[in-house]
């Protein structure tokens, strides 16, 4: 039973951006830069049936490659965070593919994701973090901007069921490029 999600991978050198800025945060688990991704839209377990299913009807979606940016770093969290993560800039392209797989999901019977779509990177995980040290990393890395990169596919994630996700393996990608 493969666990599944959607997403838009990040290229070599932005990921490798976010790497750098690794560290100084007590309590903090910080995933791999391999592992960097925006995800679309979380599937999760399902039966190699439906896998297949939502493999072909991916194949028919049809939007151009667009332009992305990352911005700044931040928290879940609120009082108690438990991410930092990487934001992204408002993108209405991105917005757009991520409810065409909603919709994709939805129509094969998956529930409606019940969380808001907010575009992001995670860059680590938090386990009773030392709260001075979050806010003084977070201010240090607060004016982050990544250059403008194209989205040119996206990608059907799958993960081995882990604490905190990861590693994660490209099953199948999408060219973007059919007109709209």
């Amino acid at each position: 039973m493969p666990r599944l999600f959607t997403g838009v991978e990040i290229p070599p050198d932005v990921a490798l951006d976010l790497d750098l800025m690794r560290g100084g945060v007590i309590g903090a688990r910080w995933l791999d830069r391999e592992n960097y991704h925006i995800t679309l839209r979380f599937i999760g377990d399902i039966d190699e049936g439906l896998a297949r299913e939502i493999a072909y009807e991916l194949e028919g979606v049809a939007a151009r490659p667009f332009q992305l940016r990352l911005k700044t770093i931040d928290t879940f969290g609120g009082n108690r965070p438990h991410s930092i993560i990487a934001g992204v800039e408002e993108s209405p392209e991105l917005r757009r593919l991520q409810a065409i797989h909603e919709r994709i999901c939805q129509a094969l019977g998956l529930d409606a994701e019940s969380r808001k779509f907010v575009p992001h990177i995670t860059l680590a995980r938090l386990r009773d973090p030392d709260l001075s040290s979050v806010h003084r990393y977070l201010a240090s890395h607060s004016l982050y901007k990544s250059r403008l990169f194209e989205v040119d596919r996206f990608v059907l994630f799958s993960s081995r069921p882990s604490r905190g996700g990861g590693p994660y393996a490209v099953e199948e990608a999408y060219a973007l490029g059919a007109a709209m």
